[in-house]
């Protein structure tokens, strides 16, 4: 069987690792004849945070689609919540695991409520019965620097594919969190505009209520008891240079909550206010992001917009809408090899969306770990277990029961293991799924098993990989090596 390996050379006063060519002929379609059944780990320590800094505009990567359509593409780098903490790694990867469970809850409780909310329209003197969305952004990981208004302003965003309403923090401020850049003065902008009560784009919203001037008001509360509110209006973000006027947010002034410096949020899911949904006719629907392995590597993460966000090499799966909670990006997920072979125990019928809009599969940006339906996990990691059996285990650490010492080693062979999405066969680097949790040498196998039927792709599975969203053509990409 063909093997994928990881080779490292001594550079200076660390190590250079970089896969064999043979990962790069892999066909699109892995079969259990033709998948490989192990790959070498490097041992790498826990990353350190990096710091963050403004970019300049980047070109389009070797592998973007080659289309010759004249809509425009823009990027913006990408950078992770650790760029905003100091603290040792180990801290910050325990702050990583609460805040996941505790989104990884909220996003199980919105689904299995299928999007259902208390949407209302009232006057300002109804404002405090509020629609709870069910989402976490203390657990937002991923961040974005990017102009708000005329001249536009540059604030860090938070970027969330499990999120529709774009907003931010607003002066004055009745009550706003902590944040890295100045707060956002509507009146020095020149496009800012309210929008009316009555109009189909406060209609949108979940719950909203009127001022006495008829403006459109928001409340949105998230399942962490964070919170924002404030007015409804457009304004124009600039990326780059690159401006998109008219797009709906929430101007917040009041606000609360484990927002980790960022001034607001992107919200990039399927809804109807999300910001590819608003500014989709401009970018053709299409955007996507890679996330690079912190631990190995110190090249940026890049968010791209337009027909340069599909990769040649991406192998697409179908989107797949929950008619009743439209947020989310459902996949179809088929099965799981392990070590070459299909796990027997796994079967379609553990991630199917059903009918009434329970269970199924959601790829997301926000949620760290990947959870699967526990039947589907505990054959998983059985199976990998088995595979592994040559390795010493260790104790179990948080959330995660199946880790090893791997103290005094400098690399491992480990089981492959390969999701198997409807029409795209997604091989995971062993780097996705065996991670460093502390400075001695442990590392844990990166899944774990949930009891809420919603199954959820997290993105240290998703890391190298460029995840497309391609919402006109409804189907998400995995191109490996892309970022």
């Amino acid at each position: 069987m063909a093997v994928v390996t990881l080779s490292c050379i001594r550079r200076g006063g660390g190590r250079l690792c970089f896969f064999a060519a043979l990962l790069l002929l892999l066909p699109t379609s892995l079969s259990a004849s033709d998948s490989p059944t192990h790959q070498i780990l490097p041992l790498l320590p826990l990353p350190l945070p990096l710091t963050t800094s403004s970019q300049l505009p980047i070109t389009a990567h070797d592998d973007a689609s080659s289309s010759s359509s004249s809509l425009p593409s823009l990027s913006v780098q990408l950078h992770h919540v650790g760029s905003f903490l100091n603290v040792t790694p180990r801290a910050l990867l325990e702050l990583r695991l609460r805040q996941d469970a505790i989104r990884v809850k909220a996003l199980s409780a919105l689904a299995s409520r299928n999007g259902s909310s208390s949407s209302s329209s009232s006057t300002v003197s109804g404002f405090s019965s509020s629609v709870t969305s069910g989402l976490s952004l203390g657990s937002g990981e991923y961040f974005a620097r990017f102009g708000v208004g005329t001249p536009p302003r540059y604030l860090f965003m938070v970027l969330d594919t499990g999120s529709d309403v774009v907003w931010l923090q607003c002066a004055p401020c009745r009550k706003c969190y902590s944040q890295t850049d100045r707060l956002f003065y509507p009146s020095k902008s020149k496009s800012y505009s309210g929008i009316p009560c009555r109009s189909p784009t406060c209609q949108h919203l979940d719950s909203h209520v009127c001022d006495p001037h008829q403006r459109c008001l928001y409340r949105v509360n998230y399942g962490d008891g964070s919170s924002t509110s404030g007015e409804f209006a457009t304004e124009t973000l600039t990326f780059h240079g690159t401006s998109i006027p008219r797009v709906a947010l929430g101007c917040g002034h009041d606000n609360q909550g484990l927002f980790v410096g960022a001034a607001g949020l992107l919200g990039l899911g399927r809804g109807k206010l999300s910001f590819p949904e608003q500014a989709g006719h401009q970018f053709g629907g299409k955007f996507s992001y890679c996330l690079v392995d912190r631990s190995a590597s110190s090249k940026p993460s890049f968010l791209i917009f337009g027909d340069k966000a599909v990769s040649r090499t991406a192998q697409f799966t179908p989107m797949i809408r929950n008619p009743k909670l439209d947020t989310f990006y459902y996949v179809e997920l088929v099965g799981i090899s392990v070590g070459g072979t299909r796990v027997a125990g796994i079967k379609p019928s553990m991630f199917r969306l059903s009918p009434t809009g329970d269970g199924g599969v959601i790829v997301d940006s926000g949620t760290s770990v990947t959870r699967l339906a526990r039947p589907a996990y505990t054959f998983l990691r059985q199976a990998f277990r088995a595979g592994a059996s040559d390795l010493t285990p260790a104790g179990e650490f948080s959330l995660f029961d199946t880790c090893y010492d791997l103290s005094g080693k400098t690399e491992v062979t480990v089981p492959t293991v390969v999701m198997h999405f409807k029409g795209a066969d997604v091989l995971l680097p062993a780097s996705n799924y065996l991670i460093p949790v502390d400075e001695n040498g442990k590392f844990c196998f990166a899944f774990a098993g949930t009891s809420s039927g919603l199954s959820i792709i997290g993105n240290i599975q998703q890391q190298g990989f460029r995840v497309v969203f391609d919402l006109g053509g409804s189907r998400v990409g995995f191109a490996p090596k892309s970022c």
